[in-house]
């Protein structure tokens, strides 16, 4: 038996996005994504933490001194902050804009959502074709730097259904003729 919600809409329209059998702003769907996050973000810190200097050395179980060779890499340190402590920042990113927000986000908090997507996706990107170079262009591989593309790789269809969520939503406000503007923001009723 469905309630009705705000605006006389039921419970579950408002819950969850049209046409959809579940909502992917609970916490359940999320909660993993932050949890991958912050070990992501443990990792990357502790790369960081080497290419800066502040440890001597990094652990490497399986590939000799291939982790020195792609931590030291000119690639590695290419912008003026190292590829690591990026790495470790847009890992932090992802995980507090996972926690922000309610459930029902993905509609009154697109913008949120959207910020998400692009930490969790390009930046997830980046870090693949990352480790891709690594024996490309430098014969090694980093155990520790291939551990962080698999959570970049885990991450991404996670938290993509969200995302589709919250545009479909944006499309939904901008085919009625309102503000896509101000529902990017969270500015208008709740109701779809």
């Amino acid at each position: 038996m469905s309630r009705i919600g705000p605006a006389g809409g039921t419970a579950r329209s408002v819950a969850m996005p049209p046409d959809w059998d579940r909502n992917p702003s609970t916490w359940p769907q999320r909660l993993p994504i932050v949890a991958a996050a912050l070990a992501g973000f443990g990792i990357a810190a502790y790369l960081a933490l080497y290419q800066y200097e502040v440890v001597p050395t990094v652990w490497e179980p399986f590939f000799g001194g291939g982790s020195r060779v792609v931590l030291d890499s000119p690639l590695s340190h290419v912008l003026p902050v190292s590829d690591a402590a990026l790495g470790a920042t847009a890992y932090l990113v992802d995980a507090i804009t996972g926690v922000i927000g309610g459930t029902r986000r993905w509609r009154s908090m697109p913008w949120i959502v959207i910020i998400f997507g692009i930490a969790v996706g390009p930046l997830g990107t980046i870090s693949i074709l990352l480790v891709i170079a690594q024996p490309v262009l430098y014969g090694a591989y980093c155990t520790l730097c291939l551990v962080s593309a698999v959570i970049s790789m885990v991450m991404i269809p996670l938290a993509m259904d969200e995302v589709l969520a919250s545009l479909q939503h944006l499309r939904r406000v901008h085919d009625s003729g309102e503000s896509t503007w101000r529902a990017f923001w969270g500015l208008r009723g709740q109701e779809d």
